[in-house]
């Protein structure tokens, strides 16, 4: 897709900005250009536009991670990519300062520099709130670094060491005790609890003033509880718990803050989009040789060198030998603003209509384009008629798709429009689909004024040259050389003689019996009478007439050929030579 093609950018903001301009080009020359000097600002400064990307491709999705949190469904990654995005505003910031004064760059980069704003305290406290390892939900706990908040740290420390300080309190009871076998276990039942051999329990002491409480007796353990291992119990419970609670009220300060600065956190992030969009189009132009377009409010199309853009990269791709560019000029002193476009199938007129409208869309979304050079005139509507296709849910035919968006063209294109159309009425009867095309050129001269492209396989069209002034003829050149057609994908003007449909269907795989039939048909209807020839060519139209010229059929070496082929020259007498020559010459008369 022409997207995929030009879509350089790092960031998933710069190519969800790329993709809205594409799909909606401005109009207004001014906001053109302005655009168009960010992208050669970046086209100009090699070394700024490789720094730029550089710190672009670490950026992480801002307006995503803005989004979610303003939707209460973020986390602490969401405030992490803040983080990150936010330091990298400033570096960004920083780079764009060192290469130039304010003064001398676009006022589209002055925007994004002041657009990336100063967030330095935010940025400051998310660094020292938020730890290098986070979990995705904020109820998962542990996200807040260490050190920022001292009541946190006591309660993880608590939670934390739980193990030590139960293993200390083990060790006690068994210096108190003299029990060397005495453990502290802990089970879902009971909790926390001490633990000796059933023949040691009436050692472990259980009076009144004893700290032991006497919990469960099984047939090869005593279990016993204690008020200080209760209480320790508690602790580590409610610290963890706590932690979680002081966690998660932090948090809720943190986006509080973030929501509070959330429109000057989305210029940053818009900030950097733009610069990402305008420094991924200058990488474009200068990978694919690319040039700045010239767009004003006038109503002239002048493309020099015009190539398509997803068909050169194709190429490009494949190896193969470079895109032809061709001229394309509409509405200017010296050539009309409506073009019919004559030639062959397979020549390339549906790519030079195409690669044109291209052009008009780059252009006026603010991209260098693939030409040597391009000035035009804001197109204020495209309009497109190109390929075939059904709607067989609404019970629409093929032709009757094509009459209706025709329609919608001719009722809506204006002077400062773009039509572009290809092969009109080729989906009914010859007469009937010229008749069409005719009246629909005659439409866009007289009534609608459009710059048009008008491709077509009627060649009688080319006589309204010679009633209206604004249509010039122009075909796709060819040469014949050996019987074969060479087909140049260069415009030109003129028009074409013949459209070397047979030629195609030859390349496409037609069996060779029905091409020669094709031929011998073409031949005969383009001599005399065109009724009579159709009615006497209709007479032959049997399937296994005689005179339908079959394919020949390979029946292998005939017996003279292969008598010939047993011949040992170097081996024969004067005498065998003669007798070899009388066998051949008789052969040769059965044949």
């Amino acid at each position: 897709s022409l997207l995929s093609i030009i879509d350089k950018t790092r960031t998933g903001a710069g190519a969800r900005l790329l993709a809205s301009h594409l799909s909606a080009p401005l109009t207004d020359p001014a906001a053109i250009d302005r655009r168009l000097d960010m992208v050669q600002y970046f086209v100009e400064g090699e070394r700024t536009r490789e720094d730029v990307r550089g710190l672009l491709k670490r950026c992480p999705d801002m307006e995503r991670a803005l989004s979610r949190l303003s939707l209460q469904r973020g986390g602490p990654r969401d405030l992490a990519a803040l983080r990150d995005g936010l330091g990298l505003a400033v570096d960004l910031k920083a780079c764009l300062a060192a290469t130039n004064e304010l003064a001398g760059q676009p006022t589209g980069i002055t925007d994004c520099v002041e657009g990336l704003g100063h967030q330095g305290q935010l940025l400051d406290r998310l660094r020292r709130a938020l730890a290098e390892t986070l979990p995705v939900y904020a109820r998962d706990g542990g996200f807040i670094a260490a050190g920022y908040a001292p009541e946190l740290d006591e309660f993880r420390a608590l939670r934390d060491e739980s193990r030590r300080l139960i293993a200390n309190l083990q060790s006690r009871y068994v210096d108190e005790t003299g029990l060397t076998s005495l453990k502290i276990k802990h089970n879902n039942v009971l909790g926390y609890f001490v633990e000796v051999p059933a023949k040691q329990g009436d050692r472990v002491p259980t009076g009144q003033d004893a700290p032991f409480i006497h919990r469960q007796t099984m047939a090869n353990a005593v279990r016993f509880s204690t008020v200080e291992l209760s209480d320790l119990e508690s602790a580590i419970g409610r610290a963890a718990d706590q932690a979680v609670a002081l966690e998660l009220s932090m948090f809720d300060d943190l986006l509080g803050e973030v929501l509070g600065r959330m429109d000057a956190i989305a210029a940053t992030a818009r900030a950097m989009a733009g610069l990402d969009v305008g420094s991924g189009l200058a990488a474009l132009a200068v990978e694919r040789r690319y040039v700045r377009p010239f767009v004003d409010s006038g109503m002239e199309l002048e493309i020099s060198g015009g190539r398509h853009p997803v068909v050169e990269a194709a190429l490009t791709l494949r190896n193969e030998p470079a895109f032809m560019g061709n001229d394309c000029a509409l509405g200017t002193e010296t050539s009309g603003r409506l073009w019919l476009l004559t030639g062959p199938n397979m020549a390339g007129k549906s790519t030079f209509l195409r690669q044109n409208a291209l052009i008009v869309v780059l252009a006026q979304m603010g991209c260098y384009v693939p030409a040597d050079s391009a000035r035009l005139g804001a197109v204020d509507r495209l309009f497109s008629r190109v390929g075939a296709a059904d709607d067989l849910a609404r019970g629409r035919s093929t032709f009757m798709v094509e009459m209706v968006e025709t329609a919608a063209i001719l009722n809506q294109a204006g002077p400062r429009s773009l039509v572009i159309l290809d092969e009109i009425g080729r989906g009914t009867a010859t007469f009937d689909g010229l008749s069409i095309a005719w009246a629909v050129i005659e439409h866009l001269h007289d009534v609608n004024g459009s710059r048009s492209l008008f491709a077509t396989h009627y060649h009688e069209l080319t006589t309204l040259t010679a009633r209206l002034d604004g249509l010039a003829c122009h075909t796709m050149k060819v040469r014949e050389w050996q019987g074969d057609v060479i087909f140049l994908h260069e415009v030109g003007e003129g028009a074409a003689d013949r459209s070397y449909g047979i030629h195609v269907g030859q390349l496409a795989g037609l069996p060779a019996a029905v091409v020669n039939r094709a031929e011998e048909i073409l031949r005969g209807l383009g001599q005399g009478d065109h009724s009579s020839n159709v009615s006497k060519l209709a007479d032959d139209l049997p399937l296994f007439q005689a005179t339908v010229q079959q394919a020949p059929v390979d029946l292998g070496p005939t017996p003279l050929e292969t008598a010939i082929a047993d011949v040992r020259p170097d081996e024969l007498s004067p005498r065998d030579a003669l007798e070899i020559l009388y066998r051949l010459k008789g052969l040769a008369a059965d044949e």
